[in-house]
């Protein structure tokens, strides 16, 4: 697949969600880039912002298997994986999958669920597959997590430990539209009968297995000079020396902050990373693994200005 066809396709994909979702084009372009680069991706934002139905849209697109999971207190790991069940016709264990086995999974509202069950997560996110009594289980090649939070209430949630958060390409902030958006929102849906399904607005997959392979393949041939991996390697350390941070980026985040850079140049038309691609996308790869200091907290200071500052900070290759 040539970048122009990449291109071509991306298109595709943003016409499709828009048949549907109004607005969210930003959020929407950071789905394409975790797509192409074969990460997960964490949405938060207040209720009724289209969550849900963006991920739903986007799968549909795309052709995927679509799964929810709604996360509750009393949800167990086993609601999620499946497991073995005896088969007392047969005298043998069969599985019963869960919905992970889905290769587009919505888990909604994620912070509800405890960390234990949270963690039934990890093994699928990073290394796409699942255990169950010993035996491994492979997941789709096109498997993606789209988990979703909602910021404002802080009863009866958990905040996702480190390790769950870390398995995240992204952490994006969804906001309320514009006037406008929100206008052509009502007019769209304001029959007050609900959200239809993507399949009733005519929403039709775009792109195939295949096709998602070559995107990624063609990704993943973008060249990233040794002076921009050397900005990446810079900037991530630098979280880990900032005195407003406790907790810097790990080793994944550069991992992922490079990669994800490949897919943006791509999406860009571009067989090379240039520092901007780095610098467009560090704030929704770092703003989740980073922990501020205490006298931050109390001076204030938000994650994203600390990033901002971080990253003009680094000098970027010429």
């Amino acid at each position: 697949m040539t970048l122009a066809d990449l291109g071509a396709l991306a298109g595709a994909i943003r016409a499709e969600v828009g048949k549907a979702v109004v607005g969210q084009d930003e959020v929407l372009d950071h789905l394409l880039v975790a797509l192409f680069a074969g990460g997960h991706v964490l949405l938060e934002g207040p209720p009724g912002t289209a969550k849900t139905f963006l991920a739903q849209s986007f799968a549909a697109a795309l052709g995927l298997d679509f799964g929810r999971i709604q996360f509750t207190p009393d949800l167990m790991p086993g609601d999620i994986l499946g497991s073995n069940l005896f088969n007392f016709q047969t005298s043998q264990f069969t599985l019963t999958r869960g919905p992970i086995f889905h290769e587009l999974l919505l888990a909604d509202e994620i912070n509800r669920t405890p960390p234990k069950t949270q963690a039934a997560l990890l093994e699928a996110m990073q290394e796409r597959r699942v255990t169950l009594d010993g035996e491994a289980h492979a997941l789709s090649d096109r498997f993606m997590v789209v988990a979703t939070q909602n910021p404002i209430e802080s009863q009866g949630v958990y905040p996702l430990p480190e390790a769950q958060l870390d398995r995240f390409l992204f952490k994006l902030l969804v906001s309320y539209p514009s006037a406008e958006e929100e206008a052509r929102i009502v007019t769209r849906y304001g029959e007050g009968r609900g959200a239809p399904k993507p399949a009733e607005l005519g929403i039709a997959a775009v792109a195939d297995e295949a096709q998602l392979k070559a995107a990624q393949a063609a990704v993943a041939s973008v060249t990233m000079a040794e002076a921009v991996v050397d900005y990446v390697v810079r900037l991530i350390r630098a979280t880990r020396e900032s005195g407003d941070l406790v907790v810097g980026a790990s080793p994944r985040a550069a991992v992922l902050l490079a990669g994800s850079a490949r897919a943006r140049a791509a999406l860009d038309g571009r067989n090379y990373v240039i520092p901007d691609d780095v610098k467009a996308l560090a704030t929704a790869v770092l703003r989740h693994r980073l922990m501020l200091s205490p006298a931050a907290e109390i001076e204030g200071k938000q994650v994203e200005a600390i990033v901002a500052a971080l990253v003009e900070g680094t000098e970027a290759p010429r």
